[in-house]
């Protein structure tokens, strides 16, 4: 499934990237901007694994961190630790991501 890999182009893209952000915020901000990729990047396998109501559930969790590592990259854009350039990459990038879980999501609501 192509969400499978788009989300792998994140990870092998965000996660290094991170690394760069400031050593002060490395185990508050950053970190849970990392947790949040590897979390969702988690629940669309632990969906994939499923079906019907277990599906959805990860779907939903997944949802969940896609909102959060949204949250967290608008912080990081604000506080100038991606540039525009990089911002609006990983934008189109999670975008792209969202329009993916969305189908799966009204996918799976419709066959429950």
């Amino acid at each position: 499934m192509v969400i499978f890999t788009r989300t792998y182009d994140l990870l092998t893209w965000l996660l290094p990237c991170s690394e760069k952000f400031p050593k002060a915020q490395r185990f508050v901000v950053t970190q849970r901007l990392q947790n949040a990729v590897l979390d969702f990047s988690e629940h669309l396998h632990e969906a994939n694994a499923h079906k019907s109501a277990a599906r959805l559930s990860e779907l939903q969790a997944a949802d969940a961190c896609l909102n959060k590592l949204r949250q967290y990259l608008r912080l990081a854009h604000q506080w100038a630790w991606l540039d525009s350039g990089q911002y609006a990459h990983v934008g189109r990038m999670v975008l792209e991501i969202g329009k993916l879980l969305g189908g799966w999501l009204k996918q799976t609501r419709g066959v429950s």
